[in-house]
């Protein structure tokens, strides 16, 4: 054997390696590790970043309204399996070609070379257990690496499926208190619409309670969205509905109590206020979104003045 094809040979099994350890360590910080992750270079974010960004662009050219929020919807279930795609291509490629650049003797068909594709579709059938036998390894250290390909491939499906259920139960427990808000706030909310009807209907003395509940969705927020980031992208299913919208009206409520409302005691708007920033602080800091200048005023002075308005009438 030449150098030239020793040397080669070791660049790709470290190429493998890499692209199997890199796979590997995505998977992990995405599916299990249960914080925010800080640096930059993870495959799932180059991932999102590239495929969210040709979807958005995509929606643009439609109709707003029902139709364009229709195929916004998809993008959330289908980006995750999309992402469980790149990550099996990734194995699967990762041990093709750690097999192929250390030669690994394989039995292969007499239709077949052992060339790369070869040892691709080796790969591909020992990953997800087919098991059809028409190219096995011959030797030792082919069969041990066959086995842990084979190991791996059942763990990674078996965290996979136990990953839907956990992911589907926090989307639910955040839309049910987001569609508790429609009664409430309005169909968008907001917090002028749900303050005036709350002083309407029960009084603004018994408000705590309500501030409670949301600082409390505010935590479950954080927790589920850091733990399963690919949450952001789930839409809600009614129109008018969003957890951004949401945690907006509950933060612009309590900013509201807290700067221009006499009350007595304002502690519980301080500490729902306290935690709906500190979720949306680090959304933004997870989908990498750059904040708005300080001079930006998202209430000008004739807003303002009409939002005072309504509130006084409303006592």
């Amino acid at each position: 054997m030449r150098l030239e094809e020793v040397v080669m040979g070791w660049i790709g099994a470290a190429a493998a390696m890499v692209l199997i350890v890199v796979v590997f360590i995505d998977a992990f910080e995405a599916l299990i590790l249960p914080r925010r992750i800080a640096h930059a270079y993870r495959l799932s974010r180059l991932f999102y970043q590239s495929t969210w960004s040709l979807w958005r662009r995509v929606a643009r050219l439609l109709p707003g309204g029902r139709r364009r929020n229709a195929f916004l919807s998809v993008f959330g279930p289908l980006s995750l399996f999309g992402l469980l795609v790149v990550w099996a291509v990734g194995l699967i490629a990762g041990f093709a070609l750690l097999h192929w650049s250390i030669g690994t003797p394989l039995h292969f068909p007499l239709d077949s070379d052992g060339d790369f594709a070869s040892y691709l579709y080796f790969s591909g059938t020992t990953f997800f257990t087919l098991g059809y036998g028409d190219v096995f390894p011959t030797g030792a250290f082919g069969r041990a690496m066959s086995v842990a390909e084979a190991g791996i491939g059942f763990g990674f499906l078996a965290i996979v499926i136990g990953y839907l259920p956990v992911l589907y139960t926090a989307f639910s427990r955040r839309e049910i208190t987001i569609s508790l808000l429609d009664a409430r706030a309005g169909s968008p909310p907001s917090a002028g619409e749900l303050l005036r009807r709350f002083a309407v209907g029960r009084g603004m003395a018994s408000i705590d309670p309500l501030l409670v509940d949301w600082e409390r969705w505010a935590a479950e927020l954080l927790e589920s969205h850091l733990s399963y980031p690919v949450l952001r992208f789930y839409r809600s299913q009614h129109d008018n509905q969003s957890w951004v919208g949401a945690l907006t009206t509950i933060l612009d409520t309590s900013a509201i109590l807290i700067a221009a409302v006499d009350e007595p005691d304002g502690h519980q708007a301080r500490l729902t206020f306290a935690m709906a920033r500190h979720a949306a602080v680090d959304m933004g800091l997870v989908s990498q979104l750059p904040a708005l200048p300080t001079e930006s005023d998202r209430l000008p002075e004739a807003d303002r003045n009409r939002l005072w308005a309504s509130l006084r009438g409303a006592g």
